[in-house]
């Protein structure tokens, strides 16, 4: 199984509402802090919810006004 890696740029008031957030949803992604003084965050999803952490997201823009901007996705083992 490969996890899925995502990396955003946010702002860096929101890092831990993310973290706090996202791992709420048990087992689905965990959050990574990759640069805490650029705002860059690693989301590392669970095989099979990469759909379900795209509809979060997109929650999260829409109803709370989280900034992300995706950076970069790779795939690991």
């Amino acid at each position: 199984m490969e996890t899925t890696k995502w990396m955003f740029k946010t702002n860096r008031e929101d890092i831990h509402y993310l973290r706090t957030t996202i791992e709420a949803y048990d087992g689905m992604a965990v959050v990574r802090t990759v640069d805490p003084s650029a705002a860059t965050i690693e989301l590392l999803i669970a095989p099979g919810c990469e759909d379900l952490i795209l509809r979060l997201i997109a929650a999260l823009r829409e109803s709370e006004g989280i900034t992300l901007e995706m950076v970069q996705i790779a795939m690991e083992q």
